[in-house]
């Protein structure tokens, strides 16, 4: 009698295994089996943001989702449209490049498999050496080597354009920010410039093992920057949001969203972006860049269609007069 109960729990606990190891399978029947979420690299906000993404949509959701670590915006809506990734992260100024076929990368090609599902947040220039750095001002960046993150990411693609439009000439040295904090700590970089929305996971960690100074933008360079890139913005960085900041650093930025390939089911996008500002709080721990992810902001896409299913949920938003607060 015992070795058949025996026997039974065995079984019985094989089966649970066998189910545990089943793929997750799609909520509805029209919905893909799972979904890919393109992300950012190691030490960046996109990777915090969009690893609790993928956790939250998972959850929500009832079906398997993965994020996709990546070089940033470009390769990201490259993913999009090969289908590689179903939803990707994106600034709007590459989001603009992509569509048009106008930035490098795209040599020529107009991406338009993207659309926009939901805003996320601004993405603030930010220039930080640690606090025994000599370096005062951007003009001091001439001759110096600047840590500027991945190769197809926002500031890998436009710190070039930033120092060309200065008159500024530098070393360039690219890598992931968990990377480039740890050789800016050991003085192998001597600035690090991120594109992040803030507080920056790898600049908070630099900030807090030895400090960190960021380097004023003065109005001057804010105009000279914003005349040979219209698509930047003025932005600003909360004092209190790093340690070190003790007063608002004002610079320029480009705002955030999360697209999708227009192909995927409306229903399925509708419940993607449902699920996000209902659970706004949990992706807001994983990264406080999260509290500018509110249905206000859907405002900053000024060219970029938004997909069916957010069109939807936006209408019904503002029927129920939500658009417009949190």
């Amino acid at each position: 009698m015992k070795l058949h109960c025996l026997a039974g729990k065995a079984v019985a606990l094989l089966l649970s295994l066998f189910t545990l190891a089943l793929p997750v399978r799609a909520a509805e029947p029209n919905w893909p089996e799972a979904l890919t979420v393109a992300t950012g690299s190691t030490g960046g906000t996109y990777h915090a943001y969009g690893a609790e993404l993928a956790r939250l949509l998972g959850s929500s959701l009832g079906m398997g989702v993965a994020e996709q670590q990546t070089e940033g915006p470009s390769q990201n809506i490259q993913l999009i449209e090969s289908g590689t990734a179903q939803i990707a992260f994106v600034t709007m100024g590459e989001a603009l490049a992509g569509w048009n076929g106008t930035g490098p990368w795209t040599k020529g090609r107009q991406f338009r498999s993207m659309r926009a599902i939901f805003p996320m947040y601004d993405t603030p220039f930010a220039f930080a050496v640690l606090n025994r750095s000599p370096i005062k001002g951007l003009a001091e960046l001439a001759g110096k080597r600047i840590g500027v993150g991945p190769q197809g990411g926002t500031a890998g693609t436009y710190i070039p354009k930033f120092l060309a439009a200065l008159n500024l000439q530098a070393t360039l040295v690219n890598g992931s920010y968990a990377e480039l904090a740890a050789q800016l700590q050991a003085g192998k970089i001597d600035v690090l410039a991120a594109a992040a929305g803030a507080p920056f996971p790898a600049l908070t960690s630099v900030d807090a093992k030895e400090g960190v100074r960021f380097i004023p933008l003065s109005t001057g360079d804010i105009t000279t920057l914003q005349l040979a890139m219209p698509e930047l913005v003025a932005s600003t960085i909360p004092a209190g949001a790093y340690a070190s900041l003790r007063k608002n650093y004002a610079t320029v930025g480009l705002f955030n969203f999360a697209v999708a390939r227009a192909d995927l089911p409306e229903d399925l996008v509708f419940a993607v972006v449902e699920a996000v500002f209902k659970n706004r709080s949990q992706l807001e721990a994983a990264s406080p860049a999260a509290a500018e992810t509110i249905p206000a902001n859907f405002s900053r896409n000024s060219f970029l269609p938004f997909h069916r299913g957010a069109m939807r949920y936006f209408g019904s938003s503002m029927t129920r007069g939500i658009v417009s607060g949190d």
